[in-house]
């Protein structure tokens, strides 16, 4: 019984996943959010768990993915694919540019193709998390932005257009080049060969884990004071940060 724990968590993180792609398809991005952080969290625990337990196992790793897969892969690109149906002419509150309406219906679906890029970020999670299951040296550091990091970037526009409207942020997020822009860019940075520190802890001195423990404060203090907004740049601090000190991640 005790080796199926963590992978009990695991599922939750899926169920999570399941339930947040119920909300994305409905346009309902904050129960999205909701549900995508509690699957992050689960994805967090069912590793500390298998760690804590010594119940790590190669089941567990290919569930885990597969889950990660489902939470921070399909939501993700579902979600970039809603914001450009928006910004092409959808329904959303948010449209901006309409200069693009071009739609084909499908079996009585509705599909707009170029808004299918948003799901170059599921392809890039999915690639992501498939390296990573065979890249024996990101057991300390992660080769590229972890896929769960990737995924509160994405989730992050529509909740600051929804929690922290503005006519500046309106015009900038609902902009079809802009949304490309953060979709290539993240598809880019889920791969790029960057080495950047995990938030794994093998000990709780504070000197060797002092850029984690100075990383996690600045962010709780950024998103305490800018709320969903600190998210990009928390992210970006991340992928700073880690490049500064390269030579000290291992």
């Amino acid at each position: 019984m005790k080796r199926h724990i963590p992978n009990l968590v695991t599922g939750l993180n899926l169920l999570s996943g399941c339930i947040a792609i119920l909300f994305a398809v409905q346009g309902q991005y904050v129960g999205t959010a909701i549900f995508v952080f509690l699957g992050i969290f689960f994805d967090f625990f069912d590793g500390l768990l298998a760690r804590k337990l010594n119940v790590q196992s190669d089941l567990g790793l290919q569930l885990d993915s597969l889950a990660d897969v489902v939470t921070s892969g399909i939501v993700p690109g579902l979600v970039m694919y809603s914001l450009i149906n928006d910004a092409i002419g959808g329904s959303s509150a948010f449209v901006v540019d309409n200069g693009w309406n071009t739609k084909v219906d499908w079996i009585g679906v509705e599909i707009s193709p170029l808004a299918l890029i948003g799901f170059l970020i599921t392809i890039a999670s999915a690639y992501r998390l498939a390296k990573f299951n065979i890249d024996l040296d990101q057991q300390s550091y992660f080769k590229g932005l972890p896929v769960p990091a990737n995924t509160l970037l994405i989730l992050s526009l529509p909740l600051i257009q929804y929690y922290q409207y503005s006519v500046t942020i309106a015009n900038l997020f609902g902009r079809l080049w802009f949304l490309i822009a953060v979709t290539l860019l993240s598809s880019y940075l889920l791969n790029a060969n960057i080495k950047l520190f995990a938030l794994k802890f093998k000990t709780w001195d504070f000197k060797p884990n002092a850029v984690r423990y100075l990383f996690l404060l600045t962010s709780i203090v950024l998103l305490i004071c800018f709320k969903f907004i600190a998210i990009p740049v928390i992210i970006l601090s991340y992928i700073l940060v880690s490049l500064f000190t390269q030579k000290s991640i291992s």
